[in-house]
Parts: structure tokens; sequence; C-alpha cells
């Protein structure tokens, strides 16, 4: 809950602009008429701040010698949290290279709305070497605030222009193939 919490805090603080949305329902603190393409590059990013979380108190709970942790089980949520990127890179880089930003330069945003993933990770697997008592608490924050950014992002989101029965399949078949890698691996 506390994880939730925290990116609902954040939501409402943080600029952004949710894809395919006018720049005049762009949440969060309005100090000046921002660029809509520089509001999708930061809800993108800030959804990405838990998912590097999660990967690196995974590792971090495994390089700690954790007796939850596995190697299969933060190789799984790893290799999930990668697949899942290059949706995420897409949605960042065609909306700014349909606005005319430059190939390249769409590319570039759409890598640098990632950047925060290794950062957190780092962070993460960091704080969990220091603070292991803290472990299940630290998991259930990143878990919490994974849970918010896809109910309040991406589900909302992949239903737009009328393609919710293609949402749902889509989100039905990524969560089977989660639960394959997890038993498979795990």
């Amino acid at each position: 809950m506390l994880g939730g919490v925290f990116l609902w805090g954040i939501d409402k603080i943080l600029p952004h602009l949710h894809p395919n949305t006018p720049v005049e329902e762009a949440e969060g603190i309005h100090q000046n008429k921002r660029k809509r393409s520089t509001l999708l590059v930061l809800a993108i990013t800030l959804h990405n701040i838990p998912e590097g979380l999660a990967v690196g108190i995974a590792f971090g709970a495994l390089a700690n010698g954790g007796t939850e942790a596995s190697l299969a089980g933060a190789i799984t949520l790893a290799l999930g949290i990668g697949i899942q990127n290059f949706p995420e890179g897409v949605a960042v880089s065609m909306p700014l290279r349909a606005e005319g930003m430059s190939r390249s330069k769409s590319f570039q945003y759409g890598q640098f709305s990632g950047m925060v993933e290794p950062i957190a990770a780092v962070i993460g697997a960091f704080a969990v070497s220091f603070i292991e008592p803290l472990l299940p608490y630290a998991l259930s924050f990143a878990a919490g605030a994974m849970i918010f950014v896809v109910a309040e992002e991406v589900i909302p989101s992949s239903q737009e222009k009328g393609n919710k029965d293609l949402a749902s399949m889509s989100l039905m078949i990524g969560f089977t193939l989660m639960m394959i890698l997890d038993v498979a691996l795990g």
C-alpha cells in the first residue's frame, strides 16, 4: 500500500501526460505550459522507477543470500520487465515522431525514459545489501508501486481507441507468459 500511495503522491505532483491525451488534460502541478512530448516522457519515466527498484531488490536479495531469493526468480523478473520495455520505448518514440521529432531524437527520448530503471535497480540492490531486515517491506513497496502504475496508467492506456478486447486479451497473454516463466525458471 505504501508503494502505491507513494507513486500516487508523485503522480499528483510531477507533471505528465498519458499517451493520446490532449495537453489540456495533463496531470500533476502545472507551473507553465509544457510540451506534450515532455509530459509523455515524464509519465513513462515515472512509470519505470518502481520497475527498476523491483529488479534491483530481487538481485540485491540474491547477493545478500536472502532465504527467499533465487537467481531464477530475479532473472524471471528482469526478463519480464525487459520484454515489456520494448513496447514502452515505442509508446514514447512513436508519438514524438508523429509530432515531427527526428527518428534519432525520438529513439533517444524512448531510451532516456528507460534510463531510470538501471539507476533505480542499483539503488534497490544497494539498499537491500545494507538493510536486509527491511527486504520484505522493500519488495512489497515496489510491488505496490507497480500495481498502482498498472492500474493507473497501463490498463487505461491500453484500452484507448476502442481496443478493449485486444487490450484485455494481451493482458491475459502477458500474465500467462509471466506465470510460465515463473514456474519454468523458479
